[in-house]
């Protein structure tokens, strides 16, 4: 037994040859990338929800500023360009600057009111239509300098959803709409009704939020506008030239993937910079209340 013990100690152990702990065995590179993980993925956590804020305060604004030149294209067209003869226009390019608007955006808008661009040119009416999947009918409105590179760029979208150009406003009939704001003056269809149909009003009714919607021959809308807008004082919120999908040909859009492909080519219409309008015949179908929202945000029918 004596001779084993002295078998095992033979001289003092050099630090080398002790067991190294798990914690030694790891490198200082990798310690420093294992302790650094969890600071990087908080990072980014941070940083995503620094992105979707501001996409959507970008959507806020967009938004914001679509509805300000919509309107002052619409108060040019009626009323003039002048604001000095315009107080209606004034009121609400004075708001649009308050609100953030460029004044490229506005003046812009006022030219359109008169058929031109911000340059002076003048704009040609354009009337696409497509048919894309699952079998739903678009009609777009734009105003341009340049009708071909348009129908190109808008080709391009329909292609690239799977749908094509393709005859669809036999889909629709073409109606003049002017929606009427409720305010505060408390007046109802029945107020106005005698007085819109000698305008040449066809139909009037309520909408959900109370605004009075006054239905024409596509000719009559500015005698509408005028006549009835400026004797009960009621401010004009839209006033334009629809189509209006036939009940019996609305295609309904049922599936999430349908819904996705559909609001993203909707989307990449709406942003094009000489899209006035876009006319569908989608029917809600299987969506849900946030899904068809969705849609119903994107056009204008």
């Amino acid at each position: 037994m004596a001779s084993l013990t002295r078998s095992i100690v033979i001289g003092p152990l050099s630090r080398s040859s002790l067991p190294k702990s798990t914690s030694s065995s790891i490198c200082a590179q990798c310690r420093r990338t294992f302790i650094a993980s969890p600071a990087l993925q908080s990072g980014h956590n941070k940083w995503s929800k620094i992105k979707h804020e501001k996409a959507a305060d970008d959507a806020k604004k967009s938004a914001v500023r679509t509805a300000f030149t919509k309107n002052i294209t619409l108060i040019s067209k009626l009323y003039g360009p002048n604001l000095n003869d315009n107080p209606q226009l004034a009121s609400i390019v004075a708001a649009a600057k308050k609100a953030g608007t460029p004044k490229a955006l506005i003046e812009g808008a006022i030219a359109r009111g008169q058929g031109k661009s911000s340059e002076g040119a003048t704009l040609e009416p354009v009337i696409y239509e497509a048919i894309v999947p699952p079998n739903i009918a678009l009609v777009v409105d734009a105003a341009t300098e340049n009708t071909k590179r348009v129908i190109e760029d808008l080709n391009q979208f329909v292609k690239k959803a799977n749908g094509a150009k393709s005859p669809s406003k036999f889909l629709f009939e073409r109606r003049g709409r002017v929606i009427f704001e409720k305010g505060e003056s408390g007046l109802d269809v029945d107020d106005i009704m005698e007085d819109a149909i000698e305008a040449g009003a066809e139909d009037l009714e309520n909408d959900k939020e109370g605004n009075i919607i006054v239905w024409s021959d596509p000719s009559s809308t500015q005698q509408i506008c005028k006549a009835v807008g400026s004797k009960f004082n009621l401010k004009i919120a839209e006033s334009d030239i629809v189509w209006h999908a036939i009940e019996d040909t609305r295609a309904p859009l049922d599936s999430s993937e349908e819904l996705i492909k559909f609001t993203d080519l909707l989307t990449s219409i709406k942003d094009y910079p000489d899209v006035q309008a876009i006319w569908s015949n989608v029917s809600r179908g299987n969506m849900s209340d946030d899904e068809w929202a969705r849609v119903t945000e994107l056009i204008n029918e």
